[in-house]
């Protein structure tokens, strides 16, 4: 006999366990295309497992709330059904006794005000709303929309030449994106179902290392149209080299002294190699782009108004190269410095000494993890990273905080920037932080408040200011072009209101984003300026994708990319990422589950072969 045991997990605890890990994995692959009142319906049954029964809320409540979604999937549901599904959701939400009852109750008003279409087409049409058509996951998660199952069998097969043409269909940037990009294709990859998301980017990166130099597809024959094209970034010289390979000649006014854009004057040069970036824009000027460097639209010569006179079409893709102020006091020291200007500086290959520096960087995006692992090989002795909420709300990559960290970054976090201390001679001596607390969670983001400490000095000699870019809009807002909130006022298909033939996209006109969307932005605004011309040329490739192997699925640990040794990779400015071999790539493409074959993608318009 005793009064205690020691609790120990029987078979089926540990099953149901190992059923909510996979449910979890379920979760994280679920594509946007399924059906959200279905979805919900799902999690609202989940729900109703969970309750333990107390409280009338959650234990009937939950299954007449689901009885009535129910209806609706069914084609029972009528005019009175949503205002039903509606006041029992309140009403649950502010009875139930736990957040199982309330947070699922929450669940479906959200439901009702985010696809309330949804719903009313269930009711009044029987189906589920078209607004969103089914797609291979890593293809719909693609701002670009590149045939991501294709060239992953492309490489698996080892033809790496074939593979870099498919993702040059929608993408003129493999290379680049092979080494930077922030791959959301992989957020939603179906392999996660089975164990992790295939490493997408690591075999792109594959494909671009394994083919060499692949020449651009020859160019349609010249419609005699001329474009001009504001901007030399990613955005802007991908929308030329569509117009160029659709016969309309391009011409690419730049600003800076080189091509590249926030490429080149944003991402340091041991993310992506100079020469690595040079080989994507070679191919580019190779279909016959035009370029001006060194002019700014609105000064001098090229203005707005003469461009839109002897171009049949502008594109306006100028990104986002001005700084954002902290707004506290002392930021105009010297030795503060914007992160567009330190990282725009290092673009132009004008790197400063921080040696026997102290530096503090403000942000913590991934613009800011950028200015801390440059500054360190710039010599500094330390740098801090002052963010004035916790290190996992960060919205920079968790690999680059890490990275930054193993390379002897300091975290100071939940710190908010009070003021930047002067010497005698007006130079940084110390960024003062108040001391933060975690606070209440508004609309999925925790917001802090100062936990009462007393503030934090930091002895620094440069404060470099990373918390985002904006545009010089000042030029074009006097020619015409609409700017709202600092943006150019856009369509999603690239027109810019009340300016015939002006286009614009990118940075510019959704703020500073990745560089996969100025990309696809870029893509857009070829399309449709080829319309808008007159002609509906159509991009495509002669590329055979191969069958898919029918073999067996066993479960496989993702390959993930290395890197340089901590200690070695800090003192230069070198590659820092290793390739895979070409075993590894093999085997991590052998993950991919082609869901542009099984499901969806094997049907009518599931690859798209051209556009």
């Amino acid at each position: 006999m005793s009064r205690l045991a020691l609790m120990t997990e029987s078979r089926a605890e540990t099953v149901v366990e190992g059923i909510y890990k996979d449910m979890e994995r379920r979760i994280a692959a679920s594509s946007s295309d399924v059906c959200p009142v279905d979805l919900t319906l799902a999690f609202l049954r989940m729900c109703h497992a969970q309750t333990c029964g107390k409280c009338v809320p959650c234990r009937v409540g939950l299954a007449q709330l689901g009885n009535l979604l129910e209806d609706v999937l069914n084609g029972r549901g009528d005019d009175t059904t949503l205002s039903k599904i509606e006041k029992l959701a309140h009403v649950i939400a502010e009875s139930a006794d736990c957040a199982i009852g309330f947070e699922a109750a929450k669940m479906v008003l959200k439901g009702l005000d985010g696809f309330r279409e949804d719903y009313v087409s269930h009711i009044e049409k029987h189906h589920c709303f078209a607004g969103t058509p089914m797609s291979i996951p890593c293809v719909g998660n693609c701002p670009a929309g590149v045939d991501i199952p294709g060239y992953i069998a492309l490489v698996g097969e080892g033809r790496y030449a074939d593979a870099v043409k498919l993702i040059r269909k929608d993408n003129p940037f493999p290379t680049a994106c092979a080494l930077i990009c922030e791959h959301p294709c992989e957020t939603r990859c179906r392999r996660t179902l089975l164990d992790a998301p295939v490493n997408i980017r690591g075999l792109k990166r594959a494909a671009v290392e394994g083919a060499g130099v692949v020449p651009a597809p020859e160019c349609a024959e010249s419609t005699g149209k001329r474009v001009a094209i504001v901007g030399g970034g990613p955005s802007g010289l991908s929308c030329a080299y569509y117009l160029q390979l659709m016969g309309h000649q391009c011409t690419v006014f730049e600003a800076h002294s080189k091509l590249g854009g926030m490429l080149i004057y944003g991402i340091p040069a041991y993310r992506l190699p100079r020469e690595r970036l040079q080989s994507d824009i070679d191919c580019i000027l190779s279909t016959g782009v035009e370029v001006k460097l060194n002019t700014k639209v609105g000064e001098g010569e090229y203005t707005m108004e003469k461009l839109r006179e002897d171009y049949d079409a502008v594109y306006i893709a100028i990104g986002a190269h001005t700084d954002k102020k902290v707004g506290i006091e002392g930021e105009d020291a010297e030795g503060v410095w914007s992160a567009v200007s330190f990282l725009g500086g290092i673009g132009d290959g004008n790197i400063p000494d921080l040696h026997g520096k102290k530096v503090c960087v403000i942000g913590g995006g991934n613009v800011a993890m950028d200015c801390t692992r440059s500054a360190i090989r710039c010599g500094a002795d330390s740098v801090s990273i002052v963010y004035r909420r916790r290190k996992e709300d960060m919205t920079a990559l968790p690999e680059e905080v890490d990275g930054a960290i193993a390379e002897g970054a300091i975290m100071v976090d939940l710190h908010a920037p009070l003021k930047i201390e002067t010497d005698e001679n007006g130079k940084v001596a110390a960024l003062w932080a108040t001391p933060y607390m975690p606070g209440l969670i508004k609309n999925g983001r925790m917001n802090p408040s100062p936990s009462g400490l007393e503030d934090k000095r930091i002895p620094c000699d440069v404060v470099l200011v990373a918390i985002g870019q904006g545009i010089d809009f000042y030029k074009l807002e006097s020619s015409g072009i609409p700017v709202v909130r600092g943006v150019i006022k856009g369509d999603d298909w690239t027109e810019v209101e009340n300016a015939p033939g002006v286009f614009a996209g990118g940075d510019c006109v959704t703020g500073p984003k990745t560089a996969i969307r100025a990309i696809a932005a870029g893509k857009v605004a070829a399309a449709n300026i080829d319309y808008y011309l007159g002609y509906n040329h159509t991009i495509t490739t002669d590329v055979e994708i191969p069958d898919p192997n029918l073999t067996d699925r066993p479960y496989c640990g993702r390959i993930n990319m290395s890197e340089r040794e901590p200690g070695e990779r800090k003192n230069d400015f070198e590659l820092m990422e290793i390739k895979m071999t070409e075993k590894e790539s093999c085997q991590e493409a052998s993950r991919c589950l082609r869901c542009d074959h099984f499901g969806c993608g094997i049907f009518k318009g599931g690859r798209k072969k051209q556009w």
